[in-house]
């Protein structure tokens, strides 16, 4: 399972925003891409990390856990 730096800068930037839609557009990058890259990362980690409603994003238990280490890891 490889977890790569954007993947970490992509759940970080959009819990921050509590949305895909503003995080992609902090980052540079399409919604449908940050969404994509997000999904990956679930996928490969076997966990959903963010409840998606109309109103944002919001981290799950699980996505605390990868954003507190994401955080660690963004800051060296």
């Amino acid at each position: 399972m490889s977890v790569e730096l954007p993947h970490l800068r992509y759940v970080a930037a959009a819990a921050e925003h509590r949305s895909f839609q503003r995080a992609a557009s902090a980052l540079n990058i399409t919604q449908p891409t940050l969404s994509k890259r997000i999904r990956e990362l679930e996928n490969r980690l076997g966990v959903l990390l963010f409840e998606r409603t109309t109103g944002g994003v919001h981290l799950t238990a699980q996505g605390e856990d990868v954003l507190a280490v994401a955080k660690r890891v963004l800051t060296d």
